[in-house]
């Protein structure tokens, strides 16, 4: 019986989640009323009074506000607007040399926010003018900063690795050092594409360099040295094991603020930005968290979570096929659903059958992350979409820059196969 009420939470859920009910709100309802139905209500109102801070008050989940503070300080005091100036001087040479160049500043943005949403906004304002005033089709220019984005959150300091090395309990240090290599892969794989649209379709990338002689790699050094620096205090400490992933963040913070104070660029109103930013963004992840806990807890208790893992024995698929099945599963999640919500609400289930199948979970999450990244760049719901709309709506309609993230998504299709077909391209500096 139990385990019917657990199919029923989970089509309610859907529906839910179909009418766009919030995601924390629908896991939390859901879960209310399923442990209230098999246990009573005094049972579901124990859950709902300890769930909250026994999922809040893990230590490691300090990191994420640490991470994001750092990551809109750096934003709202333009410590990353060098790191588009500073690619040009390297990759101006290039065929469609400013397209690289924004997906290179997108991955050294990646290295300071942690925000695929961020990353975008940052870059359209920089890139896109300078792109299309270059010759290329507004489309395309908007396409590749939308895609870009998508690389802030592969590239550690990841929010979504960070809550994902939360849920299944695996070393965050490990999960960021596989997302270097997968964000590293993502953004060669859209620099081919630019490549490939600039030698066969010249009428939409220009295959001429662009001349930015006016900007020498001096001064594109100095401009980016805040970068570097932050770079150097957040990676060199924990991938040296000197800090936790907590630490490096709340180093990566106060180091940002204190560039920002030396630069005179960083004043109360700007600080008060960073700040407001910092604890929305918290309490939306944290809210959902509490909810996907919850959710968690009644899968477990109403026997749903042991039926799915024993149904998959029983199905006995090949690794191809599983994987096959959970690659359509986050596609499909991908087109109306946002990347926290999708993950939390789907790990509960699927934890346990990679743990069954004594799949990586490091490599799982890293997949995973990848997956609900191309979500942020399909229609209808792509959040990357509209954030480029929001900041060069002048230059493309949404239509026109859905259109021009295609040749992007063929990328990514083509990443996660090599993935899935060759793990090691994620756990080689893991050493698993």
């Amino acid at each position: 019986m139990s385990v019917e009420i657990g199919f029923y939470g989970l089509a309610a859920l859907l529906a839910l989640l179909a009418l766009r009910v919030p995601v924390a709100l629908s896991l939390i309802i859901v879960s209310l009323v399923g442990i209230t139905v098999m246990f009573g209500w005094n049972t579901a109102i124990g859950m709902l009074s300890s769930t909250p801070y026994e999922f809040i008050a893990k230590w490691t989940l300090s990191a994420v506000p640490m991470f994001l503070l750092m990551g809109f300080v750096c934003f709202h005091t333009g410590l990353t607007n060098g790191l588009f100036n500073a690619a040009k001087v390297v990759f101006r040479w290039l065929p469609g040399g400013v397209a690289i160049s924004s997906i290179v500043a997108s991955s050294g943005f990646a290295a300071v926010s942690g925000s695929s949403v961020a990353c975008a906004a940052a870059m359209g304002r920089i890139a896109i003018p300078e792109m299309v005033n270059g010759g290329y089709k507004p489309s395309f220019a908007c396409g590749t900063i939308a895609a870009g984005g998508t690389i802030g959150a592969l590239i550690p300091p990841s929010i979504l690795m960070i809550v994902y090395g939360v849920f299944a309990q695996v070393s965050i240090t490990q999960v960021f050092l596989g997302g270097i290599t997968i964000g590293l892969l993502t953004a060669v794989s859209y620099s081919v594409v630019i490549l490939l649209v600039s030698w066969l379709r010249p009428d939409i990338v220009p295959r001429q360099a662009v001349d930015t002689r006016d900007i020498t790699a001096k001064q594109a050094l100095i401009e980016i040295w805040p970068v570097l620096v932050l770079g150097f205090l957040v990676f060199g400490g924990l991938f040296s094991g000197f800090f936790t992933a907590t630490e490096a963040g709340a180093v990566g913070a106060a180091g940002a603020i204190l560039i920002g104070l030396v630069l005179r660029r960083l004043d109360g109103k700007v600080m008060k930005a960073a700040l407001l930013e910092t604890l929305s963004t918290t309490s939306a992840l944290l809210i959902i968290g509490v909810g996907a806990s919850m959710f968690t807890l009644f899968l477990s208790l109403s026997g749903l979570a042991g039926f799915i893992t024993s149904a998959v024995t029983g199905w006995d698929p090949s690794y191809l096929q599983l994987m096959l099945v959970v690659v359509v599963i986050y596609l499909f999640l991908g087109l109306f659903m946002e990347p926290f919500g999708a993950m939390l609400v789907t790990l509960p289930v699927l934890l346990p059958v990679f743990e069954l199948y004594d799949v990586s979970l490091i490599w799982f999450g890293v997949l995973l992350v990848k997956l609900l990244e191309i979500g942020m760049i399909t229609p209808p719901v792509g959040m990357n979409i509209f954030v480029i709309k929001g900041v060069a709506g002048q230059y493309a309609s949404l239509v026109d820059i859905f259109k021009g993230v295609t040749t992007f998504l063929i990328a990514d299709i083509v990443v996660v196969a090599l993935v899935i077909f060759f793990p090691q391209i994620v756990l080689i500096l893991t050493g698993s």
